[in-house]
């Protein structure tokens, strides 16, 4: 019994061992609120890999939750293009979630089964700097959101959205998958993508050439089939290409006014002269409505159930009627078969009585013979053939 106990303690002091070596450390990050927010998740980073590579091929996946909850934040996202390559949580922090998030991270090494657990701890805070007014969206059709998450490809896009806007004033706010906006994924086609949403802020206003872009006149166009207006160069190509018809520009340096607050009343409404509810219900009795709707029925179907029954029982021919319509041979008939009916029951009660009439052999026309009187016609076939 002590072995059992002691072997019992060694497994759960071995599980727990392992439970806790699985954790790795915490890391601190710094999102700010407005601001879009990138963290690369590396499998080397969580697991033991080798370091021939380095980046080896082995295939991890991980699980990302809000601690103390089963997903994320609302503002946070993770996706991860296939189990060989990165995953990535981003988003970007509003000011309601201003303060300290902490993360867990699980990675799941699918060639050994090897778990380990990292903690990230987000301390949302205020940005520094200018305030960014001016906001721009662009839906880039050639790429996927994996391939736009990486540094150096957000810096590319800002370097090339540069020769469009005042360049060195612009920062990047937002990223956003085509398929969370409604978009579709595409056929599996060479060259297809999912699209992206790219939202870039700046303290300097829209240029000229993003002014005509967003104006009515080129959404105008865009919906006739046509193609928008662009006044100056594309100096995305050839590393991306945008949908122009759906760039939309957002002003935010003009404050908005806030509308006139609501005053309260007392709750009674107002005199008005279109409505005048009553102010006084006579009584109303319901029993007459009731007995009209229960009764009426019930008199219909009994008057018809008087003349059902006066058809089928009052107006019968009766049987001196019938015999005297019918003729007197086919009475003579059916009597005939009434006595032979009976003759054949009486019969059947006892079997030592002469056998009737009806049953006796007839003259047989054929040989002209007659069975003899002392014959037992008992045993005696009805019909002389059947020998």
């Amino acid at each position: 019994m002590a072995a059992a106990l002691v072997l019992v303690w060694t497994y759960l002091l071995i599980g727990l061992l392992s439970e806790f070596g699985g954790i790795g450390a915490q890391q601190m990050l710094h999102p700010l609120i407005g601001r879009v927010f990138i963290h690369t998740l590396e499998p080397s980073s969580f697991l033991d890999l080798p370091d021939t590579d380095p980046r080896p091929n082995t295939l991890v996946t991980f699980h990302a939750h809000l601690l103390g909850h089963p997903d994320l934040p609302r503002w946070l996202r993770y996706t991860q293009r296939s189990p060989s390559h990165p995953g990535f949580l981003y988003g970007t922090p509003t000011l309601e979630d201003r303060g300290q998030q902490i993360i867990e991270v699980i990675a799941y090494n699918r060639e050994s089964f090897e778990t380990t657990r990292q903690r990230l701890v987000l301390l949302i805070g205020e940005p520094e700097g200018p305030s960014l007014p001016y906001e721009a969206e662009f839906l880039v059709q050639s790429h996927d959101v994996e391939e736009v998450l990486p540094s150096p490809i957000g810096q590319r896009f800002l370097t090339a959205l540069g020769g469009l806007w005042v360049p060195g004033e612009l920062q990047l706010l937002n990223i956003t998958s085509a398929l969370d906006r409604g978009g579709r994924v595409p056929l599996p086609i060479e060259g297809r993508k999912e699209g992206v949403y790219i939202q870039v802020g700046s303290s300097r206003p829209f240029s000229t050439c993003l002014k005509v872009v967003g104006s009515p006149a080129s959404h105008d166009r865009c919906t006739q089939g046509q193609p928008p207006l662009l006044s100056c160069y594309d100096s995305f190509v050839p590393h991306f290409r945008v949908d122009w018809c759906n760039v939309s520009l957002v002003d935010k340096s003009v404050p908005v006014l806030p509308g006139p607050v609501p005053t309260w009343g007392d709750g009674i409404l107002e005199h008005d002269p279109y409505f005048c509810p009553p102010t006084e219900a006579p009584d109303r009795y319901f029993l007459t409505d009731a007995l009209i709707t229960l009764l009426v029925p019930l008199l219909v179907a009994l008057l018809l159930t008087l003349i059902l029954a006066y058809i089928m029982c009052c107006r019968r021919e009766g049987v001196l009627k019938r015999n005297l319509a019918t003729s007197d041979i086919q009475m003579v008939h059916h009597s005939t078969i009434h006595g032979n009916t009976e003759e054949l029951r009486q019969m059947a009660a006892n079997r030592s009585v002469p056998r009737p009439l009806s049953t006796l052999p007839m003259f047989n026309v054929r040989t002209g013979e007659r069975l003899p009187p002392c014959a037992d016609i008992a045993q005696v076939p009805l019909i002389l053939d059947q020998h």
